[in-house]
């Protein structure tokens, strides 16, 4: 895997899958210095994090507590910068609406570790829905610490 600068997770409004990601991902050890964070594709005003998805990391032990969406832009879309989505539909869209996508590594999370399904949306489900994003999320990105981590 290329050495690259930032992480970008990125989920349909940027309050829950992404930034539940970007929580996960913080809590591992790189071996080198790498950005990583979380935007939205359809954010229209910063909200915060989804309250179960808040309660799901803090059981975890993770805090996010001030965390807002945040709406993915033209900028983030450059060279050095992976942009991990959660769906392939979520891919297609930035790929078909962001003429910069093409500088940038967007890729499907699942696809690029070897996972076979996409990372489920529970919003609107129960805390266990949530508790569930959340481990099928942390074996995905346990996966793509160590891509990063063995290098090219």
């Amino acid at each position: 895997m290329k050495h690259y600068r930032k992480v970008i997770f990125v989920c349909e409004n940027g309050t829950t899958r992404a930034p539940m990601a970007e929580a996960i991902m913080k809590e591992y050890m790189l071996r080198y210095p790498l950005k990583i964070e979380s935007r939205g594709i359809v954010v229209l005003f910063p909200e915060p994090l989804n309250q179960k998805a808040e309660a799901i990391l803090i059981s975890n032990g993770i805090n996010m507590e001030d965390k807002m969406s945040c709406q993915l832009e033209e900028g983030d879309l450059i060279p050095g910068h992976l942009i991990l989505t959660m769906e392939a539909g979520q891919k297609q869209k930035i790929l078909e609406e962001y003429q910069e996508a093409v500088q940038a590594d967007v890729e499907v999370l699942t696809e690029l570790v070897g996972d076979e399904l996409e990372i489920m949306n529970p919003y609107g489900g129960t805390l266990q829905s949530y508790g569930l994003c959340y481990e099928t999320l942390n074996k995905s990105i346990q996966k793509l610490v160590n891509l990063i981590n063995e290098g090219e």
